[in-house]
Protein backbone atom coordinates (compact mmCIF):
# COMPACT_ATOMS: atom_id res chain seq x y z
CA UNK A 1 0.00 0.00 0.00
CA UNK A 2 1.21 3.50 -0.84
CA UNK A 3 0.01 6.50 1.16
CA UNK A 4 -0.45 10.04 -0.17
CA UNK A 5 -0.72 12.78 2.42
CA UNK A 6 -3.50 15.35 2.03
CA UNK A 7 -0.91 17.99 1.03
CA UNK A 8 0.46 15.68 -1.69
CA UNK A 9 -3.07 14.96 -2.96
CA UNK A 10 -3.84 18.69 -3.08
CA UNK A 11 -0.62 19.45 -4.96
CA UNK A 12 -1.14 16.65 -7.49
CA UNK A 13 -4.73 17.78 -8.08
CA UNK A 14 -3.44 21.31 -8.76
CA UNK A 15 -0.85 19.99 -11.25
CA UNK A 16 -3.54 17.95 -13.02
CA UNK A 17 -5.86 20.98 -13.18
CA UNK A 18 -3.08 23.11 -14.69
CA UNK A 19 -2.02 20.44 -17.21
CA UNK A 20 -4.41 21.67 -19.89
CA UNK A 21 -5.12 18.12 -21.09
CA UNK A 22 -7.00 15.05 -19.87
CA UNK A 23 -4.95 13.28 -17.18
CA UNK A 24 -5.61 9.76 -15.88
CA UNK A 25 -3.22 10.12 -12.97
CA UNK A 26 0.29 10.62 -11.71
CA UNK A 27 2.79 7.89 -12.48
CA UNK A 28 5.30 7.18 -9.72
CA UNK A 29 8.08 4.85 -10.76
CA UNK A 30 11.51 3.66 -9.73
CA UNK A 31 14.43 3.46 -12.12
CA UNK A 32 18.11 2.70 -11.82
CA UNK A 33 20.25 5.74 -11.20
CA UNK A 34 20.78 8.51 -8.73
CA UNK A 35 23.61 8.61 -6.25
CA UNK A 36 22.25 5.67 -4.21
CA UNK A 37 21.23 3.20 -6.94
CA UNK A 38 17.50 3.83 -7.48
CA UNK A 39 15.69 7.07 -8.19
CA UNK A 40 12.08 8.19 -8.02
CA UNK A 41 10.32 9.51 -11.11
CA UNK A 42 6.93 11.23 -11.39
CA UNK A 43 4.95 12.28 -14.44
CA UNK A 44 1.37 12.94 -15.42
CA UNK A 45 -0.16 10.29 -17.71
CA UNK A 46 -3.13 10.48 -20.06
CA UNK A 47 -3.92 6.76 -19.63
CA UNK A 48 -2.76 3.90 -17.41
CA UNK A 49 -0.77 1.03 -18.89
CA UNK A 50 -2.54 -2.34 -19.01
CA UNK A 51 -0.48 -3.77 -16.13
CA UNK A 52 -0.47 -0.67 -13.88
CA UNK A 53 -1.80 -0.65 -10.35
CA UNK A 54 -4.27 2.25 -10.26
CA UNK A 55 -4.49 3.63 -6.73
CA UNK A 56 -7.32 6.17 -6.17
CA UNK A 57 -6.87 8.95 -3.60
CA UNK A 58 -9.90 11.23 -3.65
CA UNK A 59 -9.79 13.21 -6.90
CA UNK A 60 -6.39 11.89 -7.99
CA UNK A 61 -5.00 8.49 -8.94
CA UNK A 62 -1.49 7.09 -8.73
CA UNK A 63 -0.31 4.81 -11.52
CA UNK A 64 2.39 2.33 -10.55
CA UNK A 65 4.01 -0.25 -12.81
CA UNK A 66 4.50 -3.82 -11.52
CA UNK A 67 8.31 -3.48 -11.31
CA UNK A 68 8.17 -0.30 -9.19
CA UNK A 69 5.35 -1.37 -6.89
CA UNK A 70 7.38 -3.70 -4.61
CA UNK A 71 9.94 -0.92 -4.05
CA UNK A 72 7.18 1.58 -3.25
CA UNK A 73 5.00 -0.70 -1.10
CA UNK A 74 4.57 0.92 2.31
CA UNK A 75 5.86 4.28 1.06
CA UNK A 76 4.35 7.60 2.19
CA UNK A 77 4.50 10.46 -0.30
CA UNK A 78 4.22 13.99 1.08
CA UNK A 79 4.64 17.47 -0.36
CA UNK A 80 6.75 19.78 1.78
CA UNK A 81 7.38 23.50 1.58
CA UNK A 82 10.23 25.12 3.48
CA UNK A 83 12.76 27.91 3.23
CA UNK A 84 15.09 25.45 1.51
CA UNK A 85 12.58 24.70 -1.23
CA UNK A 86 9.50 22.66 -1.94
CA UNK A 87 8.92 19.24 -3.42
CA UNK A 88 7.68 15.73 -2.93
CA UNK A 89 9.20 13.77 -0.06
CA UNK A 90 9.27 9.97 0.01
CA UNK A 91 9.33 8.04 3.28
CA UNK A 92 10.14 4.57 2.02
CA UNK A 93 10.52 1.64 4.44
CA UNK A 94 12.13 -0.38 1.61
CA UNK A 95 15.08 2.01 1.43
CA UNK A 96 18.14 0.61 3.18
CA UNK A 97 20.03 3.87 2.56
CA UNK A 98 19.23 7.19 0.96
CA UNK A 99 21.19 10.13 -0.36
CA UNK A 100 21.02 13.54 1.28
CA UNK A 101 18.88 15.02 -1.50
CA UNK A 102 16.09 12.47 -0.83
CA UNK A 103 15.69 11.74 -4.55
CA UNK A 104 17.45 8.38 -4.63
CA UNK A 105 17.82 5.33 -2.42
CA UNK A 106 19.35 1.87 -2.12
CA UNK A 107 17.10 -1.14 -1.58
Amino acid sequence: MITLTPKAQETIARFIEQAGMPVAGLRISISDGGCSGHKYAMQLETAPAADDQVLPFGDVSLLVDPTSYPLLDGCTVDFVESLEGSGFKFENPNAKAACNCGKSFAA
